[in-house]
């Protein structure tokens, strides 16, 4: 369908502004592709050679196809990433009316780089459990898609010293603005109850219980620059490389037993029933592989590629990289390594990492963090912890991670998927 990769990283970020909504875009998108939805609540009959996904929580899914028989005791071929971001959720009891303006308090999920987020054109999407007419308890996804919301800058006069530092109170400075107050009464779940009956209108009148909501910025998605080299978006840390996992698997060959798992809240710790420090991906593969030893034998062959995106060094700020570490944008697959295992790649699934790279034309390039500067973390060291399993950690590399709109270069995109196709086509890892 998509000639351009990037056209279709962009498609699927328009389609994904929440982990509920990047967990429901993968799933549509691999059923498309013949790929069979398994429930965890169900018996699930595999068939040899099969294709299959399975959701949890709706934002966390695994998806795999078993390949031609026997290929799965030669060990998986397994793509890790993960569905959130770094952004701004809703409060339980959000509402404030203050000074004629109807405003929602939140809460900082992960990470954020915060200045970015103010005098942005926000929306807002989620999931809603609610009750139905006939009492019985629904889960659904909403997205206003229309910007309803605005975090204004306190002007310059007030503040003459912002251009000096300004130190965001995320309490105090960082609550929307979404309407006048001149509505009495104004209330947040009843908003959400009238958008959903105008989209679900087959369910009847619901009854919002509770919900998880997040704010996001509504510009889409652009390749940009002189000779269309960068591609500037939300999300790409980590949809980027869910989006390249999933075009991988689905370009793949069929041959190998291949997996792609995408889980959530990797940005807070990955601790949670459907986080990579959580059973989600054990509880798959011990009914995939039901026998303990062979199961055992299976993770020894196998491999994980931990993709999530890379520093690139960036011009303005080029002394906070080591020398002679600095991943460039459009130079290729970044290979993430840490001695104290922040990363949880080793020689041994670098070289294979590299070896793969070679052999498919893609450039391959380094990221170690300065000796004097703390190292984030990515889900790489915890399934591999968990599972036993060979694990190499890698990224394509990018500016302004964590930031409300974030830069990569066109040509990694590309790469990525390139290289990470061939992994799952890989006779031998």
């Amino acid at each position: 369908m998509y000639s351009d990769p990037s056209l279709s990283l962009i498609d699927f970020i328009q389609s994904s502004p929440t982990p509920f909504h990047a967990a429901q875009t993968l799933a549509e998108r691999l059923q498309a592709a013949g790929y069979q939805p398994l429930d965890e609540r169900d018996e699930w009959n595999i068939e040899e050679g099969g294709r299959y996904y399975v959701l949890r929580n709706q934002s966390s899914l695994i998806a795999f196809s078993l390949g031609q028989p026997g290929a799965l005791e030669n060990g998986l071929r397994m793509i890790g990433a993960h569905t959130d971001s770094p952004c701004l959720r809703v409060k339980p009891q959000p509402e404030l009316s203050r000074h004629g303006l109807w405003q929602l308090g939140v809460e900082v999920y992960g990470g954020a780089l915060l200045a970015p987020w103010f005098d942005r054109d926000l929306s807002l999407a989620g999931r809603v459990t609610c009750r139905d007419a006939e009492g019985r308890l629904l889960n659904l996804l909403i997205d206003f898609e229309r910007p309803i919301a605005i975090i204004p800058s306190l002007a310059i006069h007030l503040n003459r010293d912002v251009n000096n530092g300004f130190a965001v109170n995320p309490q105090t400075d960082l609550p929307p603005v979404l309407a006048h107050a001149i509505e009495p009464n104004r209330d947040l779940r009843a908003l959400l109850a009238s958008e959903l009956h105008s989209r679900h209108p087959e369910h009847g009148p619901l009854t919002v219980l509770d919900y998880e909501l997040s704010f996001y910025d509504t510009q889409a998605p652009a390749v940009i620059g002189l000779d269309n080299e960068f591609i500037a978006a939300a999300r790409l840390d980590n949809q980027l490389s869910c989006h390249a996992g999933l075009e991988a698997l689905l370009a793949s060959d069929d041959n190998q037993a291949s997996l792609l798992v995408c889980t959530d809240h990797e940005e807070v710790g990955s601790a949670s029933s459907c986080g990579a420090d959580g059973p989600f991906l054990e509880d798959v593969l011990r009914r995939l592989l039901p026998d303990d030893s062979q199961r055992i034998r299976t993770i020894q062959r196998s491999v994980l590629v931990s993709a999530d995106n890379a520093h690139a060094i960036h011009p303005n700020y080029a002394d906070r990289h080591d020398g002679n570490h600095g991943p460039q944008l459009n130079a290729g697959p970044v290979i993430k390594i840490n001695s104290n295992q922040r990363y949880a790649t080793s020689s041994e699934t670098a070289a294979l990492f590299r070896h793969l790279c070679e052999q498919t034309g893609v450039p391959v390039q380094s990221f170690v963090v300065r000796t004097d500067m703390g190292c984030g973390s990515t889900i790489g060291p915890i399934t591999s912890s968990r599972l036993g399993v060979r694990t190499v950690d890698i990224g394509a590399p990018t500016f302004a991670m964590h930031s409300i709109r974030e830069l990569a270069g066109v040509k990694d995109v590309a790469y990525l998927q390139q290289v990470l196709t061939a992994f799952l086509n890989a006779e031998q890892i």
